[in-house]
Order: C-alpha cells, then sequence, then structure tokens
C-alpha cells in the first residue's frame, strides 16, 4: 500500500476531524481518533462518545467515589514502591533463616515465641510483651512462611502506595497485636507464632478500602471468606483466633483511614488510631480482672 494509498483511505483520519490523519482506535468502538479526541484508559484510549458513556454508565457508588476521593488528591510521592513490604519481607525470612541455625534457632524461637501466660507476671512470674509483635516473624515450616509472605508482596504491592508508608506500617503493626489479643482471650494457653493476624489485617484492610472507593471488592471478599473457613477447619494446625482478630483490627483502623483522609482530619486519624492502640492493650487486662472471661 502506498501513502496515497493510505490518505485516500478515510479509516485512517479522525471519524471527529476528518482533515487529521491518525492511526489510533478506540479501544471500544474501535474508529480513530486524533491525539486531541483521546482519552486514556485502564488499556489504551477511548473517544469523547465513548468516555460519555462510560460516565453515564457508571454506578451511584463509582460516581460518590470519585466525587469524594477527587477533592483533596494526596501530593505525589516521588517513590512509590513498596518499600516497607520489602522490608518486612526481608525481616521475616532472615528471622526464619536464623531460627533454622542449631543451637541460636532454638533461643530466638524461645525469646520470641508467643504463649500468653509469659505476659502475666503474677500468674508466671514472666513479662516479655514483647511477644505480642514478635509472634509475627516466628514461622513454624517453610511453607508456613512462604505462604504468608506471598499474601503479603501481593497485597502489600497495592496497599501501601494507597495508604502511605507510615499508615501500613501502623495498619501491619496494630493487625498483628489485635491477632495476638484475640489468642490472649479465645485461647489463653495456646502458643501461637506466625504473621497471619497482620496479613488478616491487610486483608479487611483492602476490602474495607476497596469498597469505599467503589471498586469490585467480590474477588477479595470470596478469598478472604475461604482463608477464614480454613482456620476452623479440624485437622489444620491454624490459629483461628488470630486471623479474626487481625482482621477485625484491620477493618476498624481502615474505617479509620477512609473517614479522616483529609490533611485537615490527620490529627483526628493519629489521635483514633492512639485510641485503637489503647483499647488493645486494655483487653489484654481481662485475664488480670476477669480470669474467668478468658476461654482456656
Amino acid at each position: 500500500m502506498t501513502a496515497d494509498d493510505l490518505r485516500r483511505n478515510s479509516d485512517n483520519f479522525c471519524y471527529r476531524h476528518p482533515d487529521r490523519q491518525s492511526f489510533v482506535l478506540c479501544q471500544r468502538c474501535l474508529r480513530t481518533i486524533c491525539p486531541e479526541c483521546q482519552t486514556p484508559a485502564a488499556v489504551g484510549v477511548i473517544c469523547p462518545e465513548c468516555l460519555r458513556d462510560q460516565q453515564k454508565a457508571a454506578s451511584p457508588a463509582q460516581r460518590k467515589a470519585e466525587r469524594r476521593w477527587s477533592r483533596s488528591r494526596p501530593v505525589a510521592v516521588a517513590d512509590t514502591r513498596p518499600l516497607v513490604t520489602y522490608s518486612i519481607i526481608g525481616i521475616t525470612l532472615f528471622v526464619y533463616l536464623l531460627t533454622l541455625i542449631p543451637g541460636i534457632g532454638s533461643t530466638i524461637q524461645q525469646n520470641l515465641l508467643y504463649f500468653a501466660p509469659a505476659l502475666y507476671p503474677e500468674l508466671t512470674g514472666r513479662f516479655e510483651p514483647w511477644r505480642l509483635l514478635t509472634a509475627a516473624l516466628v514461622h513454624g515450616s517453610f511453607f508456613h512462611v512462604g505462604l504468608n509472605m506471598l499474601a503479603l508482596w501481593m497485597i502489600g504491592r497495592s496497599l501501601e502506595p494507597l495508604l502511605g508508608r507510615w499508615r501500613f506500617v501502623t495498619l501491619y503493626l496494630l493487625s498483628a497485636l489485635g491477632g495476638s489479643v484475640a489468642v490472649t482471650l479465645l485461647s489463653f494457653l495456646t502458643p501461637v507464632v506466625g504473621a497471619s493476624g497482620a496479613i488478616f489485617g491487610l486483608f479487611g484492610a483492602l476490602f474495607v478500602i476497596g469498597r469505599h472507593i467503589g471498586a469490585n471488592i467480590g474477588g477479595i471478599a470470596i478469598i478472604l471468606a475461604v482463608n477464614l473457613a480454613i482456620g476452623f477447619v479440624p485437622g489444620f494446625n491454624v490459629s483461628w483466633q488470630a486471623h479474626v482478630g487481625g482482621l477485625l483490627t484491620g477493618l476498624l483502623v481502615a474505617f479509620i483511614f477512609t473517614r479522616t483522609r483529609s490533611r485537615e482530619r490527620r490529627g483526628l486519624q493519629i489521635a483514633l488510631l492512639v485510641a485503637v492502640f489503647l483499647g488493645l492493650v486494655a483487653l489484654l487486662l481481662v485475664p488480670v480482672f476477669a480470669p474467668g472471661l478468658v476461654l482456656r
């Protein structure tokens, strides 16, 4: 085909501007559009008419989310890599490798292994509160740590850039703490290790934030329900208490994030997060002042 053939073919010109030659097609109607008529879409570009049709077909939740999140856009960050996610994965894998070293490994597990009575010196003579968080660094097998870190990698890559690094760290730590608190209240004498509570907190946050911005959260809900149900299946050595505690904490923290997004509410956001932390710590006092309420 010669250059004259290309010029004579009307399909090679913008349908809205017949004098402008172009070879870019609208991804919805497949008509030729010039640079002025192109609007970036999820894949390729679309023409103005298809853009209007898409906006008309948007659900009320999507339009509401678009209005809400367009009021105050965050300042662009030069580096949006999920560095916190990668750091947590690296630290957790490093601790797991240390636990494999003969002699050193058993010492690390004894000092980091979460066991509820070790938090109450009036019961055992030992007070080791760091176990509430360091339990998330210790895993029982390669499959255990691999599955948790894979989930963290998959969720963190999307959630951390959306929340920001400090909010993501706060969410992860509070969810890990929430999982340990639930184990303390619901399974007091059970030793528990693993980052599952924190991972379920991330799942819960992804669910809440996805719903808030009008995204399709059906897939997230199914994955969350399946993983939560596994903890109740007999034969699986899984702490459903940690899963439930981390999930509830993640849901609450994410709800706070979505309701205090603006810069003007940053102080309120910090205050509410501190309140969540203090509330979890207060629940740890239940075995001391009301031991009859603790399920052993």
